[in-house]
């Protein structure tokens, strides 16, 4: 187990974001955490990245606890946040976005990660504002990369993007997952999600809702009517 989240409980000031919330990902996992918007999703993730330190619980990575950790400690062990505004510098390159994530220790080099993004190869030069919405995403996951990450948290990464952009991101987050990176995933999209995930996680209001495969959760209506919303 890499992942395991035991009751927390996160806030933003006074606002009770999440309830009791627990969670796993196994080793080379890849799980889908669904909900409707301001559910508690991307609070999960900040909270295990440690921009939003939980106030309760406890969140073990790799059997260490972890909450409450700088975000930056947490990084280096291994855990990377692709965020859904993507946060990109945008006033510097590619070239220059990529080589200040870059890490001797982490298995995707630069050449390798040019290699599996070879848009971004052409657009070295560019600075990061003047990439389109799925190169700058094609970015995010390739920073993140390069930081050698053991887990990988990505937040929307196909929101406001083509058809045609959100295939190549499933590819990738495919490719990433036989190469056996644990994977927490955050969709609104949840045909996608339900396509790439090992298992499911719903929340509602901070709060698990529904935990199980993804072929359960397609035959439970009552849960995807409820809280992913009619036809999701």
């Amino acid at each position: 187990m890499i992942l395991q989240l035991d009751k927390i409980n996160a806030y933003y000031g006074l606002g009770h974001i999440l309830h009791d919330l627990s969670l796993e990902v196994d080793d080379g996992e890849v799980v889908a955490l669904l909900g409707r918007n301001g559910a508690g999703k991307t609070t999960t993730l900040r909270s295990i990245a440690g921009l939003t330190p939980p106030r309760q619980g406890e969140i073990r990575y790799k059997g260490r606890d972890v909450a409450g950790l700088e975000a930056h400690r947490i990084s280096r062990m291994g855990v990377a946040l692709v965020p859904e505004t993507r946060d990109i510098f945008s006033f510097l390159t590619v070239r220059e976005n990529l080589a200040i994530a870059e890490r001797r220790s982490s298995r995707w080099q630069m050449d390798s990660v040019l290699a599996r993004f070879p848009k971004l190869k052409d657009r070295m030069g560019n600075k990061g504002r003047e990439l389109s919405g799925g190169e700058q995403q094609m970015l995010a996951i390739a920073r993140a990369l390069l930081t050698g990450p053991e887990l990988l948290l990505l937040d929307e990464p196909s929101q406001g993007l083509a058809p045609l952009v959100v295939n190549d991101v499933m590819e990738t987050i495919r490719a990433l997952k036989r190469e056996h990176v644990s994977m927490l995933l955050v969709e609104q999209n949840a045909e996608m999600a339900l396509q790439l995930a090992d298992r499911v996680y719903v929340i509602d209001h901070g709060t698990v809702v529904f935990e199980g495969t993804p072929a359960r959760l397609r035959a439970d209506t009552q849960v995807t009517s409820m809280y992913l919303g009619v036809g999701a």
